[in-house]
């Protein structure tokens, strides 16, 4: 009976289904193992490429960094305060490094390097320009796009007739991080109190206007322009005109005229004032200490 059902070939049918679903299975096994086995060779190769290639960190570093400031400002000259903290664990930057970070903060960094902070004094921007909106000539009334480096592309320099002055755009308030310089009667100010020296509105300015002098500097030379006495005069009426009256007058030797234009050595200067006394454009601006 049953050789008589095999051979009318009734039972073929299931014979082939189980076959077709062993093979099967056996299929999604070796699929499983190949997976499994691809998986652990790459968590292998990563742990001992994890282990071989494993840059190891400075305590040091980890520790400066909790210590700086984190305004990622740039103005130390390294990216960030986590390049900065990599440069100071490898003795390749200061302690006081950092121009944001205070006193306490520069002397407890030291202390996790076992060294001692170098003293100097702080220092703080300051624009060299007193062309005001009511000193400076204009040649035109200006309408567009309010950047000082892209105005510096377009002839002439902005609208005012000094082409070496402020422009007024305020490329430099915008990269300020800390609120201490604003545009005030058409040029830049810099509030000496809340400036921390990290120079990002240095690299603003397309006309090189704004420099770091010590903190302690009362006296100011805000002009910027190399032009003689008669050409920057009919540009602005608070410009330095080159007379070198302040040279003579200086009993210390802080004061110098080039390309007529004065400098002052604050290593020199004793803040007598004198220069600024004898100024007859009222160049040199005092400021409280």
């Amino acid at each position: 009976m049953i050789l008589q059902i095999i051979n009318s070939g009734s039972f073929l049918p299931e014979v082939t289904g189980i076959v077709a679903v062993a093979f099967s299975l056996k299929g999604v096994g070796i699929a499983t193992a190949i997976v499994a086995a691809v998986g652990l060779f790459i968590g292998l190769f990563l742990g001992f490429a994890a282990k071989t290639f494993e840059v190891e960190t400075d305590e040091r570093e980890i520790q400066v960094r909790e210590l700086l400031p984190g305004a990622n400002c740039g103005g130390c000259g390294y990216p960030g305060c986590d390049g900065l903290a990599n440069a100071i664990a490898k003795g390749e930057a200061p302690a006081n490094g950092c121009p944001v970070a205070n006193k306490e903060a520069h002397k407890k960094i030291a202390e996790v390097m076992g060294t001692v902070v170098e003293e100097s004094e702080r220092k703080v921007a300051y624009v060299k320009c007193s062309g005001t909106c009511d000193k400076t000539e204009v040649k035109y009334e200006y309408y567009g796009v309010q950047d000082c480096k892209k105005v510096a592309l377009v002839p002439g320099k902005g609208n005012k007739k000094c082409i070496y002055g402020c422009m007024g755009f305020g490329s430099c308030v915008k990269a300020c991080a800390f609120d201490a310089i604003h545009i005030i009667n058409g040029i830049a100010v810099v509030d000496k109190e809340k400036c921390t020296a990290c120079s990002s509105c240095i690299a603003q300015c397309p006309n090189k206007l704004i420099e770091l002098v010590p903190y302690s500097a009362r006296h100011l030379v805000t002009c910027n322009s190399p032009e003689k006495g008669k050409d920057v005069k009919a540009a602005c009426a608070a410009g330095c005109i080159g007379c070198k009256i302040c040279v003579k007058n200086c009993e210390y030797g802080a004061i110098n005229v080039e390309n007529n234009l004065a400098y002052i050595d604050y290593s020199k200067c004793t803040n007598c004032g004198k220069c600024a006394t004898v100024c007859p454009v009222k160049v040199i601006r005092v400021q409280q200490a």
